[in-house]
Parts: C-alpha cells; sequence; structure tokens
C-alpha cells in the first residue's frame, strides 16, 4: 500500500484531546508541523450528544479524524458502572463515525483497547482473535463497546466505502498517566509507590503477588506515531494491533521502576495476593510488516514518565 501523506493544512479532529492517548496525538501532530488541529473539550462539545456532533461536523467538515475519546476505568470502576462504560462508549462512537461519514470526512481512525480479545486467547493475540471467545468478565462492558465501534468502523467500509480504520494498542503509559493511588494500571501505581517510599524513608515496598506474570507496555509516544503512520499508510476491513512487541516480568518492571525513581530499600513479594493472567501480549507483526516500529524503550520510557510525574503529580501533592 503507497503512503498517502496528510496535507499539514488540512483540518484534523482528535476527539479526546486530553486524555492520555489523545493529548500524545496532538503532541505528535504539532511536532510534524499540522496547523489546523480541531479541538475541543467536553465543556465545549459534549460527544454522547448526537445533535451537538452533528452540528460540529456540519459546521467544522474536518477532513481527517482521530477518535482517542472514551469513558475508561479500572476493574472495580466497570463493575459498579456497567450501563456508563456501555452506553457512553457506544454513544462517542456512534455519533463521531457517523458524523464523520455524512459530513465527507475522509478518512477516520478509532482506537479501542487490548481488552476486545478473548480471555483466553493464544498469545501472543493476532487479530484474528476477535470474537473467538468469551471476554475477560471484568471489563466486557467496556469491550463490547470497542468491538462494536471497529465492527462499525468496518461495516461503513463495506457499505458506503468510507476509509475508517481501527488501531488496538497495548498497555500504555507515559505523560498524562493516571497515577491516582486507588485505580491507576500497575506501572503508575508502581511509579508512585516507589517515589513515596522514597520520599518517606520506607525501609521495604510490598507488592502483590509472585512478580511471575509477563506484560507487554508501549510508551503513548510511540503509539502516537504509529497513528500518523496507519492514517497515512493503512486502509483497509481488518483492525491492526499496536504494541511493542516486548515482554516483561511485573518483577523486572518493578526492579526496573526502583531504579529509575532512585528508591533503595527492598522489594518485597506478597505470594499470597493473586498474580492475574500469566501472559498478556499482542501480536504486532501485522503493523511491523507494514513497515512500523516502536523507538522507545521501556528504561528511557520509564525515566521520561517519572520526570513528568515529579513536574506534574508530585510537585502538586
Amino acid at each position: 500500500m503507497d503512503p498517502t501523506p496528510i496535507d499539514k493544512s488540512t483540518t484534523v479532529f482528535v476527539a479526546g484531546h486530553r486524555g492520555l492517548v489523545g493529548s500524545a496525538i496532538v503532541r505528535k501532530l504539532n511536532s510534524l508541523g499540522y496547523t489546523n488541529l480541531l479541538l475541543r473539550t467536553h465543556a465545549e462539545l459534549d460527544l454522547t450528544s448526537q445533535s451537538s456532533v452533528d452540528e460540529f461536523f456540519a459546521a467544522h467538515k474536518p477532513q481527517y479524524v482521530i477518535l482517542a475519546a472514551a469513558k475508561v476505568g479500572g476493574i472495580h470502576a466497570n463493575n459498579t458502572y456497567p450501563a456508563d462504560f456501555i452506553t457512553i462508549n457506544l454513544q462517542i462512537q456512534t455519533n463521531v463515525i457517523s458524523s464523520a461519514f455524512k459530513h465527507k470526512t475522509l478518512k477516520l481512525l478509532f482506537l479501542g483497547s487490548s481488552c476486545i480479545y478473548p480471555k483466553f486467547a493464544p498469545q501472543p493475540i493476532p487479530e484474528s482473535a476477535l470474537l473467538t471467545g468469551p471476554l475477560e468478565p471484568t471489563n466486557e462492558w467496556y469491550a463490547i463497546a470497542k468491538i462494536s465501534g471497529i465492527k462499525m468502523c468496518q461495516a461503513f467500509r463495506l457499505q458506503h466505502s468510507f476509509d475508517a480504520i481501527s488501531a488496538m494498542p497495548t498497555n500504555l503509559y507515559g505523560t498524562n498517566d493516571n497515577f491516582h493511588p486507588e485505580n491507576s494500571h500497575v506501572l503508575p501505581a508502581l511509579l508512585r509507590r516507589f517515589h513515596e517510599a522514597k520520599m518517606n524513608n520506607v525501609e521495604k515496598v510490598v507488592v502483590w503477588g509472585s512478580g511471575k506474570p509477563l506484560r507487554e507496555f508501549l510508551h503513548v509516544d510511540d503509539l502516537a506515531d504509529a497513528v500518523v503512520f496507519l492514517m497515512e499508510n493503512y486502509s483497509d476491513l481488518e483492525h491492526v494491533n499496536v504494541g511493542s512487541g516486548k515482554e516483561v516480568a511485573i518483577k523486572e518492571l518493578a526492579e526496573l521502576v526502583k531504579e529509575v525513581v532512585g528508591y533503595k530499600g527492598e522489594i518485597v513479594w506478597d505470594s499470597s495476593k493473586p498474580d492475574g493472567t500469566p501472559r498478556k501480549l499482542m501480536d504486532s507483526s501485522k503493523l511491523a510488516g507494514l513497515g512500523w516500529e516502536p523507538k522507545i524503550s521501556l528504561k528511557d520510557g520509564l525515566t521520561d514518565t517519572y520526570k513528568w510525574y515529579l513536574e506534574n503529580v508530585a510537585a502538586q501533592q
């Protein structure tokens, strides 16, 4: 597939530009010299309102759309607010995708999540594993919405020849991550805990589980790079996995975070606590075959993320 460079002065609507993913995409587009980004906060444009979204598209007619807006949360939030997770995400996707088609957007990229895959998918997980088995029950509401988004992009392509594509990232981290003590993901949670232990001279940090499970992490700036690459180089029915292709044991991750933070104490593993899935890795060979690969190592990415945390989170505490 020949690359089709996007004119830097064209209008690009990044939906969800304040989140972890959307903000990284905006930084990337700005660094590449894009001069006509359309950005709206939730207060300025409620993406769950069909009439508001349609009016926005009618007025601004964005030529490219990157759909990074979503209601996200951890296991507890998904269990507590299942109706919100399925409804809000379906509304956002339906409104943006249908309005983009109606108002003649040239291309749309929809961002999903690796949770779309079956709980017992083969490892590494290929794109073809979608809908081959039951989902992880704890976040099926969110996953069902995201699967619907992929299918909606496919349906508009099949029925209307609308150039809508989907990308499914692995676990992400980086600038603008959520470091909340209660509901953050494993990597920012470890960064925060080691930092606080260091500041308070705590002798040991207890981490749940054995440290043996293998996980994959991708810096959000690498994802943003892949999103622009796909907008220029990919136009097809199937969604595309976006991962680093590198696995790290949680134990190794904790040691790396400890080193980056400069914590001198001890890590204690509480193996009475559950480990979760033993391995979760996406097969990103399709994207590699198109000619893209990640550039940010985990060590460099963690160093960069810790610097951001110190300047933007720790400084506010």
